[in-house]
């Protein structure tokens, strides 16, 4: 196994972007692609980091870029979501990005064009679920402990089949959120399931955010372990 990562630079609404690909050099041939959307704070080491998680399972794996060339906040800075807050506003905005990563990552020869998934954390959670809704060319999306609010514009039929990995506890996104998401995509004719994890707040996936701080928020090491067991598992099945 050799895993190698790549920066990428593509263009899209707003653009240019910048994100990271990664793939096993070992395995020849096209095989399925998977699209990591990072959360409030925008593309970094950690999504890279999960990219090369993907990567030796056997995928192609893109860390795509949502905000921007250049374009990042950290936990520090003045308004860590000042980048995020403008595509919540503008939520076709945020579809049309998500449209051109996917088609950045449907370019790569590495990538089997029919085969392509994706997954994202917090922010990343609530675009993956709106990739989805746009009717995107994916097998399938995962949401880890992502926003369910729906976006303004209609949505009538989702095709994708869709995991979402649910902290109980998360304020962000209460149980009424959860189970309005559930009515939502069922009247879309969507295939969906989702897992919800006890005495589990927001950002469970993240080991940055200690857990007993701010409430409702932090890392969870059993929540994040079988939720990545469980996207494994659905990835392996819509890439069947």
């Amino acid at each position: 196994m050799a895993i190698t990562r790549r920066t990428l630079v593509y263009d899209g609404p707003g653009g240019p972007f910048e994100g990271v690909v990664a793939w096993d050099d070992a395995v020849a041939g096209q095989r399925p692609g998977v699209m990591i959307v990072p959360n409030v704070l925008g593309q970094k080491e950690a999504d890279n980091r999960t990219a090369e998680r993907l990567a030796a399972l056997g995928y192609v794996a893109f860390a795509v870029d949502l905000y921007g060339q250049g374009k990042r906040t950290t936990r520090e800075s003045p308004d860590p979501a000042v980048y995020m807050n403008a595509l919540n506003a503008d939520r076709a905005l945020l579809r049309d990005r998500l449209h051109a990563a996917l088609a950045a990552l449907h370019g790569l020869p590495e990538v089997h064009p029919d085969r392509t998934a994706a997954i994202g954390y917090c922010f990343g959670g609530k675009a993956v679920l709106d990739l989805a809704r746009a009717g995107a060319a994916v097998c399938g999306v995962v949401s880890f402990h992502g926003i369910y609010d729906p976006p303004p514009y209609e949505v009538s039929r989702i095709g994708a089949k869709l995991l979402v990995c649910h902290g109980w506890d998360d304020p962000l996104s209460p149980p009424d959120s959860l189970v309005a998401l559930g009515h939502e995509l069922t009247r879309a004719g969507a295939d969906w399931q989702v897992h919800a994890y006890g005495h589990t707040g927001h950002a469970f996936t993240d080991a940055s955010v200690a857990a007993g701080g701010r409430a409702g928020f932090g890392y969870q090491p059993d929540s994040d372990r079988r939720s990545w067991a469980a996207a494994v598992g659905f990835l392996a099945e819509v890439f069947t």
